[in-house]
Order: structure tokens, then sequence, then C-alpha cells
């Protein structure tokens, strides 16, 4: 992905607000939230992360006219991705039931730079909360990289690094990344899916045309892969049971012309050797 790199520049020398707009406006430091990262929601559906500018707990913190909203790069300490200004346009009386608590609109100001700039920022020991006063904190933003697309999912990481859930999974064949594409299609493996919710794991193997690639997509597609036991899971629990709960993790690779019986054999491997094939896990051979 092109980028171009900035040192102490301010974020203010391109993201042009005056001192004396700066009251109007509440920072939003959008951070995961014990279920899911907004950098994720952000990627996989805008309409979600709309929702996320319009959430309400027990406060009232977008009470400004404006929010300027921030996404937590959590891969990257202290990054934070440009998610947009937000102008409130309604406040809810009955939040209480539904916590929606804003109608929000996106303003057209700076939206060339959504999912574009990425901002340095240190969050203070003490900033616990979700939103502040811009303008106590504006002057510290500097600009770390400027990206000449939006931001479209998490790079290649190596394959002995390959360890992700299940949707960063759906991510990555929703924007079709050519740098996992072209790494994973081109290698066979062994791969082993984590189910956090029970400690139970499945261990498969990708053997065919394009490799692990092609085998992935299936699993991004329907949540289980047709494989029997997780078929019948997922069928009774829908794909969000996957999106929560199912982790990938590459066990193992070896190049496209490896035959396939030797990949076979591995996967048989890592089934007796992570005992993938009894109560604590989802192999039935």
């Amino acid at each position: 992905m092109g980028k171009i790199t900035m040192t102490d520049i301010k974020a203010s020398s391109i993201l042009k607000l005056s001192d004396s707009d700066l009251n109007q406006y509440k920072l939003h430091l959008a951070c995961w939230n014990q279920y899911e990262h907004p950098l994720d929601v952000y990627l996989a559906d805008w309409n979600k992360w709309i929702d996320w500018n319009q959430w309400r707990g027990d406060k009232n913190d977008f009470n400004r006219k404006y929010i300027f909203s921030l996404i937590q790069f959590y891969h990257e300490p202290n990054k934070w991705l440009f998610g947009g200004i937000f102008e409130v346009k309604e406040r809810y009386d009955n939040w209480e039931e539904t916590k929606v608590g804003y109608r929000v609109e996106l303003l057209d100001l700076h939206k060339e730079m959504i999912g574009r700039l990425i901002i340095d920022f240190y969050r203070y020991q003490g900033m616990r909360g979700r939103a502040y006063k811009l303008e106590n904190y504006f002057k510290d933003f500097k600009i770390s990289q400027i990206l000449k697309q939006p931001y479209d999912g998490i790079n290649f990481p190596g394959y002995e690094n390959i360890n992700i859930d299940f949707q960063k999974l759906e991510l990555i064949f929703k924007y079709q990344k050519n740098d996992w594409k072209a790494a994973l299609e081109n290698v066979k493996g062994v791969y082993v899916i984590f189910d956090k919710s029970n400690g139970k794991k499945y261990v498969g193997s990708a053997y065919g045309e394009f490799g692990i690639w092609s085998r992935w997509s299936v699993y991004a597609g329907t949540g289980h892969g047709f494989n029997n036991e997780l078929t019948e899971l997922i069928s009774q629990e829908g794909i969000d049971y996957a999106r929560k709960n199912f982790r990938f993790c590459l066990l193992e690779y070896r190049k496209a012309s490896t035959d396939d019986s030797i990949i076979i054999d591995r996967e048989s491997f890592w089934k007796e050797a992570l005992l993938s094939r009894n109560e604590f896990g989802y192999n039935k051979n």
C-alpha cells in the first residue's frame, strides 16, 4: 500500500479547524468495547461505524454540535485512523431504551482524509472514556501517515504469523487483499480453527488448486467450510457465532508442488498432537 510518511507535522496543518470552532467539537476516541474493534467495524460496514457515533451510554458524551472521530489503529500503538467529522442533527429522548442517543450526519469537511490519515496521538493515563473536548488535545495530533488509498485491512504478516479471527478473514476476502492472495494461493498447508467459546479445535488442510487461499475463501463465505461438525454448529447458531468465536492459525505450509499425501499426513499428525478428534475438538476423522 503506497504511503507518504510524515514526521513532526501537526495534523492541524491538514485538518483545518479554527481555534474558535474547536469548542464546538467533541473528540471521539473509538476503542475496543469488549466485543469488537472499531477498526474492524469501519472496514466491514460503514453504516455500523456510523452507529458507533450515534450510540449513547449512561452519559451524554456527544453534547456538542460536532463529533471529530478517530479509530484506534489497534495493531500499532498510539496510532489513530481518521474516521470523519459528524454533525449531531438530533438527540433522542428514548435513548435509555435504544442506546441510540443521536442522529448524526457525515460532513464533507475533510471527507477526503477518511481512512487515509493516520494520526499519532498518545492517549494519556486517565483517559478512560471515549469522548473529550477537542480543544484540549487537537494541538497534540501529529501526522503519522497519509495513505494513497483508504485503509483496507491488515497487511500480510508472513506465514509464521498468521493468527486471525474470523472477522478479519472476512475482510481479507471482501477486499481481495492482493498481498494475502499472492501468498496463500501459492502454498499448501495445515491450519487450525480455534473456538474461543469452549476451547475446541478443528484441524484442516488445503492442497487443492490455489492452495490455502481457495480453501479459506470457502470459510469466509460460509463460516463452516462444509466441515461436518462446523456445518452443524453454524447451521444452529448462525454465522455470527463464527464472527464471535473462530480464530484461524496456519500451523505449517509447503510449496505448491508438494505431494498432496504429505499434506494429508501432516494434517493427521496435527490432529493427534492437538487432540482434535475427541471431546477437545471438532474433527470426526
